[in-house]
């Protein structure tokens, strides 16, 4: 790799790590009081698929290990935003669905943090955001292929 592509990927990475992060922590503080990230993006998965998932496929999913899945399902089982139950097909599996107050409280998370996203894509403009998606997907894509 030549030094000017080498510099080209690091500052490409060091923006994209810096953007999570201060993504992460922007979000962060406007979730509702007890909600965590990690909270947010389990049930909003759920809400848009529609379909229960075992916690394994979760934890594939969001790429974390089953512990901490495990973890953070049990702090919304808790909290009553999802229901735990055994696979009907295989005792063996357990199935993961979200509750109506899953859902509401996925709904209030959405409302608190949709202004912040939407006024970061404002400021840089729908277009330029539209053009780095397919960038985007490729690195994840790439990056998905190493997992």
């Amino acid at each position: 790799m030549s030094d000017q592509a080498e510099s080209l990927s690091v500052a490409l990475f060091s923006e994209m790590f810096m953007a999570d992060q201060l993504a992460r922590t922007a979000l962060s503080k406007a979730l509702p009081k007890g909600m965590e990230l990690s909270h947010f993006s389990v049930l909003n998965h759920l809400a848009n698929t529609g379909e229960p998932k075992s916690p394994a496929q979760l934890a594939r999913t969001f790429h974390v290990t089953r512990g901490a899945m495990t973890n953070t399902l049990g702090k919304l089982e808790w909290a009553g935003h999802v229901h735990i139950h055994p696979d009907w097909d295989d005792a063996r599996r357990k199935l993961v669905t979200i509750s109506p107050a899953g859902r509401k409280a996925r709904d209030t998370a959405l409302s608190a943090i949709a202004p912040i996203i939407a006024d970061v894509v404002e400021a840089i403009g729908p277009d330029r955001v539209r053009a780095a998606l397919p960038v985007l997907r490729e690195i994840r894509a790439r990056f998905d292929e190493h997992d």
